[in-house]
């Protein structure tokens, strides 16, 4: 290997780097452990070109910078999708999924997540909780991480409180959890004065029946 050699992979190591840790910025904050597989799919694909531009110094670095922009304009417009549609982001993060509920376990729903006891109770360990009787409710997220409510007493419980309605669609999945219907939560909405879903990005209900209503901005629907 030639001085000529050196410098160039010491200039493309260098210009490499800064040019995936812009890349990484203008993707956008997101934690590691709640990357979706989109992310983590252009980031593994980042780092291959990365290599490839280094150690073939001989090819056009343009060659490597290409494809690594385009990358970027994909994570961008497949992060504006998933705003948009819930859809495609529950097509592509997932959603969560309830192991347990008040107390008692889902395993039809552990066994679609392909979640074992074993990793159950390392999961349960890991945020301090001894017992699975201590647990109301623990959902497993998106990002593989799992969520635990434990129980504040034997009378009291501490419930878990579920999304009714997301992006101006009622979450059907989750009113039933809730034992709700349709009907039941339209009328509710209709009384309170809120006769077009549509308009309503977000809402829930905790267990003291405090209903947290939130529309879209004003700008959206214009």
């Amino acid at each position: 290997m030639g001085a000529n050699e050196i410098v160039i992979i010491v200039t493309r190591t260098f210009a490499t780097y800064f040019i995936i840790l812009l890349i990484f910025r203008l993707m956008g904050k997101r934690e590691i452990g709640e990357l979706s597989i989109i992310d983590l799919v252009v980031f593994v694909m980042l780092a291959e070109i990365g290599v490839f531009s280094i150690e073939e110094p001989q090819d056009e670095f343009m060659h490597a910078v290409i494809p690594m922009v385009l990358l970027l304009f994909i994570q961008r417009g497949t992060a504006w999708i998933s705003l948009k549609s819930r859809t495609f982001r529950t097509l592509v993060d997932g959603r969560p999924s309830v192991i347990i509920k008040k107390g008692n376990i889902d395993e039809e729903e552990m066994r679609k997540q392909r979640y074992n006891f074993d990793d159950l109770m390392m999961q349960l360990r890991e945020q301090g909780v001894r017992s699975i009787g201590d647990v109301d409710f623990a959902i497993l997220e998106p990002s593989g991480k799992l969520s635990v409510y434990e129980k504040k007493d034997d009378t009291d419980s501490q419930a878990y409180i579920l999304p009714l309605i997301i992006d101006g669609e009622i979450q059907l999945e989750n009113l039933r959890y809730n034992d709700k219907e349709e009907e039941w939560l339209k009328a509710e909405l209709h009384r309170r004065g809120y006769h077009c879903i549509e308009n309503i990005s977000f809402l829930t209900i905790d267990q003291h029946n405090e209903w947290y209503i939130d529309e879209f901005d004003k700008e959206k629907e214009e």
